[in-house]
């Protein structure tokens, strides 16, 4: 996987429950990004930031690939104002990062990616906005968290689930992809976790393959 040149900016963004702690790499190449991409993070009752070693691989991965790339934490998380709202506001919150990507980056294709919680709720905002056009979902919890709003979404879809992920079965994983509209792809990593402990350079690879 390539290593690409960025700049790192550490910032806040205008959130609905208040500032956002937010990191953005742009890269340093004279022409512009050939897209802009966010990746959210996993639940924050549970330790997720966006310093999170898979949100961290994942965006790693697209910055390889020419992309700006944005990671911000969701109200309460880190320097995030604002209380952990169970999915609700968090939607919000990534309504609002995603206007300030189409303000930084007009007419610059837009991609999500989530990982675990950030996944449910990352992927539920992307289905219904227009701007963005492709979605990455990562560790889908699929076990307890209803992903039913995908069977509305023609976007083309990658989803990187491990073969352990006790969150996320793989087997009901793929009975979901495989009744989903549009292009669709599932990559398994066999022999790990929810966190791909041990494998994680696996997920990069399945991004980088997936473009």
């Amino acid at each position: 996987m390539s290593e690409a040149q960025h700049q790192s900016k550490s910032f806040f963004l205008s959130g609905p429950a208040g500032k956002l702690e937010a990191v953005l790499w742009t890269p340093q190449a004279a022409a512009p990004p050939s897209a802009a991409a966010m990746v959210c993070h996993p639940h924050p009752l549970f330790g997720g930031t966006l310093h999170n070693k898979v949100v961290y691989q994942a965006a790693k991965a697209l910055d390889g690939l020419g992309m700006a790339v944005l990671r911000f934490n969701f109200r309460g998380a880190g320097l995030s104002q604002g209380s952990h709202d169970h999915g609700r506001g968090e939607r919000e919150d990534v309504r609002a990062a995603l206007d300030f990507l189409v303000a930084e980056f007009p007419d610059t294709p837009l991609w999500l990616a989530g990982f675990s919680f950030g996944c449910w709720v990352g992927l539920r905002v992307g289905c219904e906005d227009p701007r963005v056009v492709k979605l990455i979902g990562i560790g889908a919890p699929v076990n307890q968290s209803d992903f039913s709003y995908l069977q509305n979404c023609g976007k083309p879809k990658l989803f990187v689930q491990g073969s352990g992920d006790r969150f996320g079965d793989v087997r009901k994983l793929e009975a979901l992809v495989h009744g989903l509209p549009g292009e669709n792809r599932l990559v398994v990593v066999d022999g790990v976790d929810h966190f791909f402990s041990g494998k994680i350079v696996e997920l990069g690879r399945a991004i980088v393959n997936w473009r």
